[in-house]
């Protein structure tokens, strides 16, 4: 990896990272691309520059953030599935992402499904703040969180229409995977760091460098993406990102078995 690269990736993590759209397959993508895909440290940057996106959660929501034990609480019952998922299946999510062409088959899937959430889960009256969230729901919002582990499928996709099943409102359920964001991440990046570290691995200096620099622009990045996000949602719903993800998805598939095989690369 080089400086370019580090930078690149952080850009589009912090774009990505609260879009319906993976910011981890972007990155896998990407990377591919760049041909440092099945490089070790590719693997770490990846997960440990999503810190710096979701710091920006804690930044623009610090009031709503910072409220009742009880949130907390919620967001812990809705990080738990993600903890036992991760543990069981570490080895399995680690191939994975390796593997573009999971995130175009991910992406073209789950393009389909966001055509077609507006219609199934349109609850307008729905709760419109995250403090309504119970306990029960909040458990099923991170079983739908547990789908992003296959990369493409989108963390942030996938627990925002676990809010819209659980009757939430499009914005509620987007602020509450923002949330859930902030344990999520910051437990992935620690078990990432300790497998890295277990595997006999140590940061360089340059390497250490990238990091503190790629969790920087995703932060900056990921400052003006939210609130864009959130206000296009609201207005618009998800079928802009159901075709973007299906166009992608078809784009990637043609270029690995008709031009050049992405896993190679």
């Amino acid at each position: 990896m080089n400086t370019l690269q580090a930078i690149v990736l952080a850009i589009i993590e912090g774009i990505t990272e609260f879009l319906p759209v993976s910011s981890t397959g972007h990155m896998i993508i990407a990377s591919s691309f760049f041909g440092i895909a099945h490089d070790d440290f590719t693997k770490l940057f990846t997960i440990v520059i999503q810190l710096g996106a979701i710091l920006s959660v804690v930044i623009l929501y610090f009031k709503r953030f910072f409220q009742s034990f009880d949130f907390y609480f919620k967001l812990l019952v809705a990080f738990i599935p993600a903890v036992v998922f991760g543990l069981l299946f570490s080895k399995k999510i680690d191939a994975l992402l390796e593997n573009p062409v999971t995130v175009a088959v991910s992406l073209l899937i789950g393009g389909v499904i966001l055509l077609k959430v507006d219609d199934w889960f349109n609850y307008p009256n729905g709760s419109e703040t995250t403090e309504e969230i119970t306990y029960l729901q909040a458990f099923k919002i991170g079983m739908f969180q547990c789908l992003a582990m296959i990369p493409g499928v989108s963390r942030s996709g996938a627990s925002i229409v676990g809010g819209m099943s659980q009757k939430l409102t499009r914005t509620s359920a987007a602020e509450f995977s923002f949330f859930l964001a902030v344990p999520t991440m910051l437990g992935a990046t620690a078990k990432k760091c300790y497998d890295y570290y277990k595997d006999g691995f140590v940061l360089s200096h340059d390497q250490i460098n990238y990091l503190i620099l790629g969790n920087i622009v995703a932060f900056i990045v990921a400052l003006l993406a939210i609130k864009s996000f959130i206000g296009f949602l609201t207005k618009n719903g998800f079928k802009v990102f159901g075709y973007y993800r299906i166009i992608a998805g078809i784009i990637l598939l043609a270029i690995h078995y008709f031009v050049h095989p992405l896993t190679v690369l």
